[in-house]
């Protein structure tokens, strides 16, 4: 509880907590605000935000309301952000901890696993992954989560390879706990502080990769995102600059509000260990 209080007295973690939530509920009930296709030509084209009620952000140059867009776009990228890392997370917590609990030929083999995917340009290695296969929301997944593992698993083995030999975990070897189980009930629990700081964090770098494989048209090409949405405003950035700034401002304000959840992490749990 003292953790959650400390979290709660940094007024900028609560700040990108309650956007969060915000733009989360949005895209929740988009269906509902925008229950069309957002992707639909139903208005005159380039209209800007104020000058018509009725599409209160203005249209874009095929008449497409860009309200709905943002709401039904943040549907994806946050999702395509949070399924990423969860694949990335897991994936990464698996190996790291393995790697660090077993040591010897074991870990060598998989920091050298590691060391390969870390060896690759991951932005490259991305963009060949999802252009190989076809362009769609569990690909970006996919490919993202792929990219994103060895940074976790990296700190995983450092964290497992610092507590493995301390009396607790002797202590339930000693009983005849089961390696899987010594992991998952004695070793996970006292790194997830660790874990959940840089999942957030990699939250944060998974919207932001979407959004730059959506701009360049290696997006979903059936879901509205705003990636995509920058992609399409790009030509009329001049002449309707708002097309572009308006997602990008969506974009910029939801991995703000990331990193600033992950800094009060940061600071609650350094808080809650300098006191104990």
């Amino acid at each position: 509880m003292s953790t959650l209080r400390k979290f709660l007295r940094n007024p900028t973690a609560v700040g990108g907590l309650l956007f969060l939530l915000s733009i989360s509920l949005l895209a929740l009930i988009a269906p509902l605000l925008y229950p069309g296709d957002p992707l639909a030509m139903e208005a005159d084209p380039l209209l800007w935000p104020g000058q018509d009620w009725h599409y209160p952000l203005g249209t874009d140059a095929l008449g497409r309301d860009l309200m709905a867009g943002i709401v039904h776009g943040g549907r994806v990228s946050l999702q395509v952000g949070l399924l990423a890392s969860l694949f990335g997370v897991t994936l990464g917590v698996c190996i790291g901890a393995v790697a660090g609990y077993f040591g010897g030929r074991v870990d060598y083999g998989l920091q050298r696993l590691i060391e390969i995917f870390q060896t690759m340009p991951s932005f490259v290695l991305l963009v060949a992954l999802v252009a190989i296969a076809q362009p769609s929301v569990p690909t970006l997944i996919f490919a993202i989560g792929i990219i994103s593992w060895p940074t976790v698993a990296r700190l995983m083995r450092a964290e497992v390879r610092s507590i493995r030999e301390r009396e607790y975990i002797l202590a339930a070897r000693s009983v005849g706990y089961s390696h899987l189980r010594i992991i998952a009930l004695e070793v996970l629990p006292n790194i997830l502080p660790t874990l959940i700081v840089t999942a957030s964090i990699m939250v944060a770098s998974a919207v932001l990769m979407e959004s730059a494989l959506s701009f360049m048209g290696l997006g979903d090409p059936n879901q509205v995102s705003w990636g995509s949405m920058i992609g399409s405003g790009r030509e009329q950035i001049r002449t309707a600059w708002f097309l572009t700034a308006i997602p990008g401002l969506a974009i910029f304000l939801t991995v703000l509000a990331f990193n600033l959840i992950g800094d009060g992490l940061t600071d609650a749990f350094n808080h809650q260990r300098t006191a104990s």
